[in-house]
């Protein structure tokens, strides 16, 4: 295997936090990851204190996220160090939810990565746009990125060809595109993704289907295991 360092990541929707959070805390310890890609985490009043007590849940701190990402946020163990955050709130079409994004420039061993995250709308019209503006920012990182989002269409989507482009699809690098991730109620569509830079190796990939899942959320997480390049 060549050299490089380990990174575990988890990217789930955790639906507000609306089911059974002693699962939801139990699936991501279970799972000991080194960083979380939280879609869904809370955006509105208290939301520092209840994003911390998640990430206590989890056994992570928070790096970056929660209102100014609305609602996406980045959590870390304590073996990863942030050196540098920052959020994105999409353009605004009246009467919808707002979306964003949350971006954490990090280091672990001698690896440098951009952690990401993002949740794009329901509306198949806000989506391409959402999908184009997150994408810049990827581009524009300066080390390999690690991006997990909801993007709320599947493989076929505009949206998600656009953030795809020049990166690796993790469920496809490991063969397990048929891997479901919504609904946990009746799982028939793949609409959370991992992408990650070229230069960073797919040791593997899954969506984690557990009577446990099902009951944490109405989304399944995706768990990666991953080797980042060192940093030259």
């Amino acid at each position: 295997m060549s050299a490089g360092v380990r990174l575990r990541v988890v990217s789930y929707n955790i639906h507000g936090q609306r089911d059974d959070t002693a699962a939801l805390a139990s699936v991501v310890r279970s799972a000991a990851p080194d960083v979380v890609i939280v879609q869904e985490g809370a955006r509105r009043f208290g939301w520092r204190q209840r994003n911390a007590a998640l990430a206590e849940s989890f056994g992570l701190v928070v790096a970056a996220g929660g209102l100014p990402s609305l609602g996406n946020v980045l959590l870390t163990s304590l073996r990863v160090r942030v050196l540098g955050t920052s959020c994105r709130r999409f353009p605004l079409t009246p009467g919808r939810h707002l979306r964003g994004a949350a971006l954490a420039d990090c280091a672990v061993g001698g690896a440098r990565f951009v952690l990401a995250g993002s949740h794009l709308s329901t509306d198949p019209a806000e989506r391409p746009a959402q999908a184009a503006a997150f994408k810049q920012d990827l581009a524009g990182a300066a080390w390999p990125v690690v991006a997990g989002a909801d993007l709320n269409e599947g493989p076929d989507g505009p949206a998600w060809r656009t953030l795809a482009d020049g990166l690796t699809d993790a469920a496809l690098e490991m063969d397990r595109a048929d891997r479901l991730t919504y609904s946990c109620a009746e799982p028939r569509r793949r609409i959370d993704a991992l992408f990650v830079d070229p230069s960073i190796r797919v040791v593997d990939y899954d969506v984690v289907d557990t009577p446990e899942t099902r009951r944490a959320s109405d989304h399944f997480p995706i768990l990666a295991d991953l080797l980042l390049p060192v940093a030259g």
